[in-house]
């Protein structure tokens, strides 16, 4: 069977393939439920409409463009992305940015946006996102914890009713774009966040990689589940591409793309490549300090890369940067 093309779209509503949906009469039972670890939750849960998908419809309204970062593979730096993303859509300061952090079990948006230790506040009109400037705020689980080194052990029932107060319950006020990290694979949180914004759409995906196959592998399992589930990929990114000396800018490969790396998957699955991150050392360190790594180190082979990809994934959803030149200038 031909490869379907992941083309963006504005709008993305298609369910999971063969999955009757957690609606349906045979949910739980049908020939495709053998097998899926959600079987049991699936049959004996309530059917018909969710009451609260309206509810979740309501509050999206506000906010612009939705954009997903995922990647089939743990450790290739999808969070660290997701982060300068925010960052670097912050630099706008006509837009309104929020970052949603679903890794709920491994939450480290708090620490890499300078936000750890902070609580979430509650008013009449719901929870407040926690702010790191002034057109950017943030929410994750990490924000709940009673001490930071607690584990989350939950199973997936208790995790999609956390993604659903996300975004039900956190007044996000008008934004223009959200950024929703996710955690590695295609389970849980993936399956939910589809289904919540089932009627208020999603904009794409982001998918993120490192240069060698064993990262590739999963990552045709993300791709093929984007296309499943009907949501468009904007992109792939290829991070970690090459190691940057902070000294003599040189820079070398240190993850050999054995299979042709991320710009050979693009072609293979027919999604557009959007452009290759070399490693950076202080990278880790802006991270580890909370601070955007593309205004401590705008001359970064990295820097000019991510603001490259950032220009691309506005383009995609239809917001162009106005003035290229001018954010050019200030990083």
């Amino acid at each position: 069977m031909p490869r379907r093309s992941s083309a963006p779209s504005r709008r993305a509503t298609a369910k999971i393939k063969h999955c009757p949906g957690t609606e349906s009469e045979d949910a739980g039972k049908a020939a495709a439920c053998e097998g899926c670890p959600n079987q049991v939750i699936c049959a004996s849960a309530p059917k018909g409409p969710d009451p609260d998908l309206p509810l979740i419809a309501k509050r999206m309204e506000s906010v612009r463009h939705k954009i997903l970062v995922l990647s089939g593979k743990g450790g290739v730096g999808k969070s660290t992305f997701t982060s300068m993303l925010g960052w670097a859509f912050a630099q706008d300061i006509d837009k309104e940015i929020g970052v949603m952090d679903l890794d709920i079990c491994g939450p480290s948006m708090p620490t890499m946006m300078g936000a750890l230790g902070e609580q979430i506040h509650m008013s009449n009109t719901g929870w407040s996102p926690v702010y790191v400037a002034d057109n950017l705020g943030m929410m994750s689980i990490g924000f709940m914890l009673p001490n930071e080194d607690d584990a989350v052990i939950w199973r997936g029932a208790k995790k999609s009713g956390l993604i659903k107060q996300f975004l039900k319950d956190v007044e996000w006020g008008d934004l223009d774009f959200l950024v929703i990290d996710t955690p590695p694979g295609t389970s849980d949180e993936h399956l939910s966040v589809n289904q919540y914004l089932k009627d208020c759409g999603i904009d794409g995906a982001v998918v993120v990689t490192t240069p060698q196959e064993v990262a590739l592998l999963d990552v045709r399992k993300e791709i093929d589940f984007c296309r499943k589930a009907g949501i468009p990929v904007l992109g792939l990114v290829e991070n970690m591409s090459g190691f940057v000396c902070p000294n003599c800018r040189g820079e070398s490969f240190i993850f050999a793309p054995t299979t042709g790396g991320g710009r050979a998957l693009a072609k293979e699955m027919n999604i557009p490549f959007l452009g290759s991150v070399p490693l950076d050392p202080r990278i880790g360190i802006a991270c580890d300090n909370g601070v955007s790594f593309l205004d401590e180190h705008p001359d970064s082979p990295s820097s000019t890369a991510l603001m490259s990809i950032i220009r691309q994934v506005r383009e995609a959803v239809g917001e162009p940067l106005e003035d290229d030149e001018e954010i050019e200038d200030e990083n």
